[in-house]
């Protein structure tokens, strides 16, 4: 990768390289959020599933960002349910009358997702999917489940926020989970605005991000489920914007991993004040970044740890900066990645177009 990091400190270049406007989109996170909360109370989703709290919770994953909704629901779910909570790529056959089934998908001629909808709908499964309004896997549960369409339009890659919003909505309304949407929507808000082109990489935590794993093979470890997730997403963004391949797994997996572990824990030339910054262990150095999500005493123990084990690792704790519950702390955290991806992509000419190389000096 080839990376001109003088645009991201260029607004007018790297609104020029923006031609799609795609940062302007991911920053559409919240509005995503508000607009499916709207959607679901228009369509009384409350209502229509009864608030009774089903046999169980299915949840299907299907290709492309809602693969990451689907985990990130699965996470901040399960763990408390108390009814067992099903990742599935299609409805089980097993599902009927006394289950829920969420789905998320943005191909609207999914047609293996379409026929195990129809079935799951057809045997009197309350279904909430999160797609196009048109096409056949809308079709398949027309009349007999709840179909919450798009209002803010974005390229797929960049529906997370609505995806998980649907999810944590249908959630909610079986008393699975207790999520404050509208907070959510605020603190994407907020991030929006911190990662915005016009602040500087010093200020703006998303560029940060990207400049820290520029060059690098980021090794993206979780602390906790929910962090592994988030993890996974963020592995999906850079693959996504910037054709940059990452490692997401679980903090006590990676470790488990001799010479993957023994790359992350050498302590690099940036790290020592005295080396050439210049020097490099290799074409492609890893870069351990540790990310926290969950809250509390157990949660601080295991941080503390990880990061007596990898002092050379960065931390990514939401935490520490927000006042939040875990899917608002999520939520936040994946977002950022998203933003980070992007502007490693526009950088380094992976996505956009003009503006990517600085003007010749006199």
């Amino acid at each position: 990768m080839v990376l001109d990091d003088s645009l991201l400190d260029d607004p007018a270049r790297l609104t020029e390289a923006d031609g799609g406007g795609l940062l302007r989109a991911a920053a559409m996170a919240g509005a995503q959020v508000r607009a499916t909360a709207e959607v679901a109370e228009e369509l009384e989703l409350g209502a229509r599933l009864d608030g009774n709290r089903p046999r169980s919770f299915v949840i299907v994953t299907r290709p492309g960002a809602g693969q990451s909704a689907a985990h990130l629901l699965y996470s901040l779910v399960a763990p408390a349910g108390p009814v067992p909570v099903v990742t599935s790529d299609v409805v089980p056959g097993w599902v009927g009358a006394l289950d829920v089934v969420f789905a998320h998908t943005d191909d609207p001629y999914d047609q293996e997702l379409a026929l195990s909808l129809e079935r799951a709908a057809r045997y009197g499964a309350g279904v909430v999917l999160s797609a196009p309004p048109d096409g056949p896997v809308a079709s398949s549960v027309a009349g007999r489940g709840i179909v919450l369409a798009p209002r803010v339009p974005v390229p797929p890659e960049l529906v997370l926020p609505r995806a998980l919003a649907a999810g944590l909505l249908t959630a909610n309304t079986v008393g699975l989970a207790s999520a404050d949407i509208a907070a959510l929507a605020d603190r994407l808000d907020n991030e929006a605005e911190r990662g915005h082109p016009g602040h500087e990489s010093f200020v703006n935590p998303a560029k940060s991000l990207a400049l820290r794993m520029a060059d690098h093979v980021p090794l993206l470890w979780g602390l906790d489920p929910v962090a592994v997730a988030v993890a996974r997403h963020g592995a999906f963004a850079l693959a996504a914007h910037a054709a940059v391949v990452a490692d997401a797994a679980p903090y006590r997996q990676a470790l488990a991993r001799p010479a993957l572990r023994r790359a992350a824990t050498e302590v690099s030339g940036e790290h020592s004040i005295f080396a050439d910054p210049e020097e490099r262990t290799g074409d492609n150095p890893v870069r351990a970044v540790l990310l926290a999500v969950v809250a509390g005493q157990a949660a601080d123990h295991a941080r503390h740890h990880a990061q007596e084990a990898l002092p050379s690792a960065d931390l990514l704790a939401p935490a520490e900066e927000i006042s939040a519950d875990d899917a608002g702390r999520a939520a936040v955290l994946a977002l950022r990645f998203d933003l980070a991806a992007l502007y490693l992509g526009l950088a380094a000419g992976t996505i956009g177009g003009a503006g990517r190389v600085a003007p010749a000096t006199a």
